[in-house]
This record gives C-alpha cells, sequence and structure tokens, in this order.
C-alpha cells in the first residue's frame, strides 16, 4: 500500500471527513485546514492510505528532539475510518512511519492514548509498542488558580 503524504489545502480537506471521526471537537474544514497549516509550519506531516482516491486513514506526526527520547517521531493523530477498520491500515502506516524516523536518524516511535481507550492500547501493544509512563496535562483556562 502506497502512502500518501498531504500538505495543500486541497489535498488537506480531503482528510477532513476523516479527521472528524478521530478529532469530534473540529469546528468545520476551514478551521481544520487553518491548524493544520498552523501545525505545518511547526514541523507537522499528515500521511495516509487511500481507497478510490479519498483517505481511509491518517497520521499526523512530527520529528522532534528532547532529553528524553533524544531524535523521535511523534505521532499526533492516527484514524482509520469506521468502514476500513481492523484491515491492518493502522499498522500499515506506523511500519510506514517507523521506517521514515528511521531515515531521519529517530530512534523511537511515541505517542499517546486514552487511559480509557482499550481498544487503541491493545492495537499499539500488538505492533510492539510499550507503555512507559503516563502523560499528564493541565488546563490553562482563564481564571483557573496558577
Amino acid at each position: 500500500m502506497k502512502i500518501v503524504h498531504y500538505a495543500t489545502p486541497i489535498e488537506l480537506a480531503r482528510c477532513y471527513p476523516l479527521m472528524c471521526e478521530l478529532r469530534s471537537k473540529l469546528a468545520d474544514e476551514a478551521a481544520f485546514i487553518a491548524q493544520a497549516q498552523r501545525q505545518q509550519s511547526q514541523g507537522y506531516r499528515l500521511v495516509g492510505i487511500e481507497r478510490n482516491g479519498q483517505p481511509v486513514a491518517l497520521a499526523g506526526y512530527r520529528l522532534l528532539e528532547n532529553f528524553i527520547h533524544g531524535r523521535f517521531c511523534y505521532v499526533d493523530d492516527l484514524v482509520t475510518s469506521a468502514t476500513t477498520r481492523s484491515q491492518g491500515l493502522g499498522a500499515v502506516l506506523l511500519n510506514g512511519l517507523a521506517e521514515q524516523a528511521r531515515e531521519q536518524g529517530c530512534g523511537r516511535i511515541v505517542l499517546d492514548t486514552a487511559l480509557n481507550n482499550h481498544r487503541a492500547q491493545k492495537f499499539y501493544q500488538r505492533v510492539g509498542y510499550s507503555a512507559l509512563g503516563l502523560h499528564f496535562y493541565r488546563d490553562l483556562a482563564e481564571g483557573e488558580n496558577l
């Protein structure tokens, strides 16, 4: 299967319906494209697998470096359409990203999933990923005591 990159506004627009399956808070196509372009300026890349000219699996990722992981690939988004799940497309995308990341000098792929997303956790473990810790965050909403 061929992995396709999406970068232009027209290409990103084709990804919007599928990305909505993962990110239900997306307001509309224009907002999605604008945010994707802002993220692209920060190194975000979007790749996918197509069937009949439409994306059926997507992965958004960045190549980063820090003191914890060294040079690594961080997967922001991974989604397979509801109609094509359990057909191995997610594994194909992650394996393709692993190959690209190795070529770019990365030693690891890192991703996050919700603690209650047991289906995703089983999938990640099945395709060779290990849970190494918890990801903590703090909302910085206006008026919250800091």
